[in-house]
């Protein structure tokens, strides 16, 4: 039967450690950490085979409540030394000059992007506004001179007419409810900016006046229509049909 092992001396044990510890703190090594693991060993619950067995087990046996120590070495732990005096706090870090300075620059030519965009804008907006001021004008003459055109070839077109009431009133036939619808017919015609002119007497203007007859006369200075023929007639500015009258030259 074999012996076993007895239990290590716990003052032996713990001497050869503390020499290898002196040891490696002289040879400049940090310190080990040391666990010692203390268990108790029971009696064997198994059943013994015979009695000469159970003996010899009993006498080769340690002592019931004998400890055996266990010393495990744990590798080293570094534990940061404490640090001496107030805590260092984090001081905020202080704007360069160089940065502040690029940052201001990048903001003024931003700055002058957006002027140099807004005033081009506004030009823009100027010439669309003034494009758009003259487009209402060229289409408010445009509307006006068809419009003016449109009454005066209507117009034109009732001047026989007013040739006949102006012979009928030469005449004297121009009474009673015939006269009083005359009278309505050249105001409603007037409304329209119908207007006549020719009269006896009157400067002779070329561009008014058709002269189809001349004469000399020691009365008049200058060219003067001494007979108008038929009478004319414009539409505000613009001449519809120029008076037909007869001239006297000065001697």
């Amino acid at each position: 039967m074999t012996e076993k092992p007895r239990a290590a001396d716990p003052g032996s044990t713990g001497s050869a450690p503390g020499g290898s510890a002196s040891a490696g703190q002289d040879a400049g090594e940090q310190p080990r950490v040391v666990i010692r693991d203390k268990r108790k060993i029971g009696k064997s619950t198994e059943q013994p085979a015979s009695d000469a067995a159970a003996a010899d087990a009993a006498a080769d046996a340690p002592a019931e409540g004998l400890v055996e120590e266990a010393e495990v070495v744990v590798d080293e732990i570094e534990a940061e030394a404490p640090v001496s005096g107030p805590p260092v706090v984090d001081s905020p870090a202080q704007p360069n000059e160089e940065e502040a300075a690029s940052a201001a620059g990048a903001a003024d030519a931003e700055l002058e992007s957006v002027r140099a965009e807004l005033t081009e804008r506004t030009r823009d907006l100027q010439r669309v506004t003034a494009e758009y001021a003259n487009y209402r004008k060229r289409v408010d003459r445009d509307r006006n001179l068809v419009q003016e055109q449109a009454t005066g070839s209507v117009l034109t077109a009732l001047l026989p007419i007013l040739d006949d009431l102006d012979r009928a009133r030469e005449h004297g036939d121009l009474v009673g409810p015939f006269g009083s619808v005359a009278e309505q017919l050249t105001g409603a015609l007037g409304k329209f900016g119908l207007t006549a002119f020719g009269e006896q007497g009157d400067p002779f203007d070329p561009t008014r006046h058709e002269a189809v007859a001349h004469q000399t006369s020691a009365d008049v200075t200058e060219p003067t229509c001494v007979q108008v023929m038929r009478r004319g007639y414009q539409l505000g500015e613009r001449l519809l049909r120029p008076a037909m009258v007869a001239v006297a030259d000065p001697e």
